[in-house]
């Protein structure tokens, strides 16, 4: 287990319950309560009503003090630092590999390169792909904003329907947006249960590609009969929205009815596919073998083991891919050191918002953890014998109904499965965590801002984005929880 993405291990004793069970239990659902209304009615900020649900915990759950805000506070407060130091470092990174993936036109390349060597029958298969790869590192809204226009060119050129192509870059977004660390809410899932992040990474990846292939191309197919649609009439070929210090001329590529056809274009200098596939990977592949060195490697002391154990942690694994992708992508596009300076510079203000609510979602989860809530849910579910990874699914999806949020939802589900952890193997820990990933996926509606982004950016109605996009993340959630379950029975 990784030390750095701990806040409660899982030999840890969990505090005894400071009420009864009925006062505990109304005091977890009243905060739930106030979150889910202060978000959805009042629409305010998910950081302050996170706050006010603490304070509603605390206050029911009777903490012993004045009114128990006094304990309440220093709960949320131990809880806020804990995971703003663990997880909020981490986001940071993330925020400043993607915009440099981004600006230097280094997602740009990988989605050319794999599009441009696809045959028509297998471009929903090159999206679901390409979605997956961006993906990655990139934030969800950024990935969906990036491959829009890709979305709209490949739709148009090769005359199959947008919600076929589209459907499978989105289910490899959001694949790896809910299941694959380090995106912040599989980051917070981990940094709550204690799970290990390498193994995590390692068995998210093992749900998410057959996840992406069913509710990618395959529903995909199905959806593009539903709903049909005309490709909006913008993003051109040739715009090439960057402003870099080096250009160069290359030839596209364009399918008609007529053949194949060779356009000249100059654009700005970008970094070879093939550094920046290593780029992107970098990261995924230290981390990863920090997870198979600690497996297989028992010797501490061992060279191997020891250089994987520092350069895997994922603190460092990122710093690594950002200062790697400062040469390999800023420089490999021929961008000045002003412009990698102000690219690192802008990342950093659009995910601040990120980082208060998951450690706010932190100090949440101390307050019902200070409770005493998760033992008494934990010594129900023992006596109900309820399956845990179901159980973790099932409450993730309630949470994402009611709110919204998938982050949200994520930190919820993980602080009320503290107690359910303990004993638990290294390898069940993360499939607990896959599970209220993918139970953070279920049924984007309308209190979901990713709802209308994908509604207005590719011209549909409400009833077509439920039938589309909305049951693309369902049929997601859904085989996500399945591949954990049959994952649970040799684990």
């Amino acid at each position: 287990m990784n030390p750095a993405l701990t806040i409660l291990a899982a030999d840890t004793e969990l505090p005894e319950p400071i009420a009864s069970g009925w006062q505990l239990v109304l005091a977890a659902l009243a905060g739930i309560a106030v979150i889910v209304v202060l978000i959805t009615i009042t629409k305010l900020h998910p950081f302050l009503a996170l706050i006010f649900g603490a304070l509603t915990v605390g206050v029911i759950a009777g903490f012993p003090s004045i009114a128990g805000f006094g304990d309440t506070l220093e709960s949320f407060g131990d809880g806020f630092g804990t995971t703003a130091a663990g997880v909020g470092i981490l986001i940071a990174l993330g925020a400043m590999f993607a915009k440099l993936l981004a600006d230097s036109g280094g997602a740009d390349e990988i989605v050319d390169t794999i599009v441009g060597h696809s045959s028509p029958r297998a471009l929903p298969w090159a999206m679901a792909l390409v979605g997956a790869i961006i993906g990655l590192p990139m934030f969800f809204e950024i990935g969906l904003v990036l491959l829009m226009p890709v979305i709209y060119l490949v739709a148009r050129r090769s005359g199959q329907s947008l919600i076929t192509i589209g459907i499978p870059a989105l289910a490899g977004l959001s694949a790896m947006h809910g299941l694959v660390p380090p995106h912040p809410g599989p980051l917070t899932a981990i940094d709550l249960l204690g799970a290990d992040l390498g193994v995590t990474l390692a068995l998210g990846v093992a749900v998410a590609i057959p996840t992406v292939v069913v509710a990618g191309p395959l529903f995909g197919k199905l959806a593009g009969r539903w709903v049909v649609l005309e490709v909006p009439d913008r993003f051109e070929a040739d715009d090439f929205a960057r402003e870099r210090g080096g250009s160069a001329t290359v030839a596209v590529a364009e399918r008609d009815s007529s053949g194949t056809t060779t356009q000249t274009l100059t654009r700005p200098a970008r970094p070879k596919f093939g550094i920046t596939l290593f780029s992107v990977l970098l990261p995924v592949g230290l981390m990863m073998g920090k997870a198979l060195a600690d497996i297989f490697i028992d010797d501490e002391s061992n060279p191997l083991r020891a250089t994987f154990d520092l350069v895997g942690r994922p603190l460092m694994a990122l710093l690594i891919a950002v200062v790697v992708g400062i040469f390999t992508l800023g420089r490999g596009a021929a961008m000045t050191r002003d412009q990698i300076v102000k690219c690192l510079d802008t990342s950093l203000p659009p995910v601040a918002g990120i980082i208060l609510i998951v450690a706010a979602g932190g100090g949440f989860k101390q307050v019902l953890v200070d409770s005493g809530i998760g033992t008494l849910l934990a010594d129900w579910a023992k006596g109900a014998n309820i399956s845990v990874i179901l159980l973790a699914w099932v409450l993730a999806v309630l949470i994402r109904l009611a709110t919204g949020s998938a982050t949200v939802a994520t930190i919820t589900a993980s602080s009320l499965m503290l107690g359910l952890i303990e004993g638990m193997s290294t390898g069940e820990v993360s499939l607990i965590v896959l599970a209220v990933g993918a139970g953070s996926l279920f049924f984007s509606h309308v209190n979901d801002a990713g709802f209308w982004l994908v509604k207005e950016f590719f011209g549909m109605t409400v009833g077509q984005t439920i039938k589309s996009w909305s049951m693309m993340e369902t049929v997601l959630s859904v085989c996500g929880l399945v591949l954990v379950l049959l994952l649970g029975i040799v684990i």
